[in-house]
C-alpha cells in the first residue's frame, strides 16, 4: 500500500492513498497551518480508533457475536515536538457481553494492525536517498 503527500499551501497537504482515496492533512492555525484537515498525529489517533473498531467488529462477526454500534475512543497524550507520548483506547459496545467475551475482545483490540505498528512491531525504514532534480551549475 502506498500514500503520497503533495503540498497544497503552507503545511496543507493533499494525501493520495492507494485505492483511489484522498484526505487533506494540515496543522492547526496555532502551529502555522491553515487548519484545513487534521494534523498528522491526530490522523494517527483517528486511524487507531477506526482500526481498533474494525478489528473488534471483524472478530465478533467471526464468532457470531452481536456488538451493536461499536465506538472506540482514543485519547492520545501529546509528547515533545508534536509527538504522541501514549494513547488510551476505550472500546464501548451497546450489547451485553459475558466476562470471557469482554476479555477476548480487549485482547483482540490490542492486535489491530495500527496498534501493532505504533507499539513498535512494524519496522519503518527511511530511504537513504532523496528524489530531486540535480542542481544546474
Amino acid at each position: 500500500m502506498k500514500a503520497v503527500a503533495r503540498r497544497r499551501d503552507g503545511y496543507t497537504h493533499d494525501v493520495e492513498i492507494e485505492g483511489g482515496h484522498s484526505i487533506v492533512i494540515d496543522e492547526p492555525g496555532s502551529a502555522g497551518g491553515n487548519d484545513e484537515g487534521p494534523s498528522p498525529t491526530r490522523t494517527v489517533a483517528a486511524a487507531l480508533a477506526a482500526c481498533t473498531a474494525i478489528t473488534c467488529e471483524m472478530y465478533a462477526a467471526r464468532k457470531g457475536w452481536e456488538l451493536g454500534d461499536v465506538e472506540v475512543e482514543v485519547d492520545a497524550q501529546s509528547g515533545e515536538n508534536g509527538t504522541i507520548a501514549g494513547c488510551t483506547v476505550t472500546v464501548s459496545v451497546p450489547e451485553p457481553l459475558d466476562p470471557e467475551q469482554q476479555r477476548r475482545l480487549l485482547v483482540i483490540a490490542g492486535k489491530c494492525p495500527v496498534h501493532r505498528a505504533l507499539a513498535g512491531t512494524t519496522p519503518i525504514e527511511i530511504s537513504d536517498r532523496i528524489e530531486c532534480p540535480t542542481p544546474e551549475g
